[in-house]
């Protein structure tokens, strides 16, 4: 008997049609911004398109590898664009798309709406146009104050060019892009600078938490004000949302073990020459970055294996949903954790602050996770045969790359063309997510059979 559900199919059709949507306009923009790259009044030398095709690709997908040093490469034009490229895909063209929609017609269109929700990660399309609004208006506050603070360090230092050093690097942060034009160094003079090691990395984590978190957080606060006098932490952070309670529990988890794990491992390599303290800021910085921002105040090629490894698994994990940041995400791996330590309990639902996870959540974030390991895996084979390089410092490099993290362990540079095609596929597969370029390359949902119910089989397995 053949069972198909027309509600689930005409929903299936429109989620295949925006993902695609989405995942064109990435693709679109990363083409344009090659071809903008090309242009003499970009560069300060010849490169091949290859190269600008990669840093389009780097741009865009919001990661800071590589294959030029940008401040070198690329004339005031030129990083112009890439500022423009990277702020694009902070926040996905489609989100400014539908804000010039906004601002010529007032009002999104049920098309228009379906796709941003599904660009922007959010269930309803009701309130769509609102939130379109706050991601503009949080990013552009956080972008502000952090080139403001940056101001005070680089203005001193670098004069009147010291502002646009200010407001390109924070908006590089902000959006976990990790590019830079101080050379070929990255932040490596600033490494014991308080002021640019936190203002990063506050830009950081701001544009890693998250859009929906910002305004949870927001909500709750005026909904506390409203009902609380007295200030506790832990009645407010009980009014949050399951959502934000799950990102920022993840969050702090995995920058403080990120940060003890570099300072342990590294506390007499390549820490050795520096203060208690200033281990301590260095290591806060490493973790932070490696939420997906990719600056650096260390040579990440310096590291020991045991460091590289386990930034690899941090990096892969990456940020939180709705954000700027890359990797699986951060509420991903904690249902995936959770689903596991779940069968080891021998229990039967997933559950949170006392809410189950339905199975179809935990579906997704079991594919989101293969998916992700699956890639990265491929993505090595290749690597590993092309390239005549390091093998730990090349799994460094595909992780990196998949959550557009941006660090590098030295090989950028050195890549060949194929190592470079790789890369490049590799940084778009981990902005736009393994789950869309699956549904993209999947057989549409409302395919005739795809409903059908079949009897049960039984196999042995393990």
């Amino acid at each position: 008997m053949k069972i198909i559900s027309l509600s689930s199919r005409h929903k299936g059709s429109k989620t295949v049609y925006a993902t695609r949507s989405v995942v064109l306009s990435f693709f679109l923009v990363v083409l344009a911004g090659s071809f903008i790259l090309c242009l003499p009044q970009c560069n300060q030398t010849a490169t091949s398109y290859l190269n600008h095709l990669f840093i389009s690709t780097s741009a865009v997908c919001v990661t800071g590898l590589v294959p030029v040093t940008t401040a070198y490469q690329y004339s005031l034009l030129g990083q112009i664009v890439i500022i423009i490229l990277i702020q694009i895909g902070g926040l996905g063209f489609l989100t400014f798309y539908s804000v010039m929609i906004s601002l010529l017609q007032n009002k999104l269109s049920y098309t228009n709406r379906m796709i941003m929700s599904e660009a922007l990660n959010q269930n309803s399309m009701d309130s769509i146009k609102v939130y379109i609004q706050k991601v503009v208006k949080y990013t552009f506050f956080f972008e502000l104050v952090g080139a403001v603070l940056l101001a005070f360090q680089f203005v001193p230092e670098y004069g009147m060019k010291g502002i646009y050093y200010s407001i390109f690097h924070s908006i590089s942060a902000f959006c976990n892009a990790g590019f830079d034009v101080l050379g070929s160094s990255s932040l490596c003079n600033y490494d014991t600078n308080v002021l640019v090691n936190l203002t990063i990395s506050g830009l950081i984590i701001a544009g890693g938490l998250g859009f929906v978190v910002w305004t949870d957080i927001r909500n709750a606060y005026k909904r506390y004000k409203q009902n609380y006098k007295v200030f506790s932490l832990h009645v407010f952070f009980k009014s949050f949302s399951l959502q934000t309670k799950v990102t920022l529990i993840m969050t702090v988890l995995l920058l403080v073990s990120g940060t003890l794990l570099t300072l342990g491992l590294e506390y007499h390599h390549v820490l050795q020459n520096y203060s208690l303290f200033d281990k301590v800021l260095v290591s806060f910085f490493s973790s932070t970055t490696l939420r997906t921002a990719g600056f650096a105040t260390i040579d990440f090629s310096l590291l020991c294996r045991s460091s590289k490894l386990i930034m690899c698994a941090l990096m892969f994990i990456g940020g939180s949903p709705t954000g700027t940041a890359g990797g699986i995400k951060t509420v991903t791996f904690a249902v995936v954790m959770l689903y596991i330590i779940r069968m080891f309990q021998g229990k039967s639902d997933v559950v949170i602050y006392d809410k189950k996870i339905d199975d179809e959540t935990i579906e997704k974030a079991m594919t989101i996770f293969i998916v992700g390991v699956l890639i990265c895996t491929v993505a090595l084979i290749i690597l590993a045969n092309s390239e005549k390089l390091s093998f730990i410092n090349l799994v460094f490099e595909v992780f990196s790359a998949f959550g557009t993290v941006g660090l590098t362990a030295g090989v950028t540079p050195l890549l060949s063309n194929i190592g470079k095609i790789v890369v490049i596929i590799l940084m778009f597969m981990g902005r736009v997510g393994p789950l869309s370029i699956f549904m993209v390359l999947s057989q549409s949902n409302h395919k005739k059979g795809n409903n059908i119910s079949y009897p049960n089989g039984n196999v042995i397995i393990g």
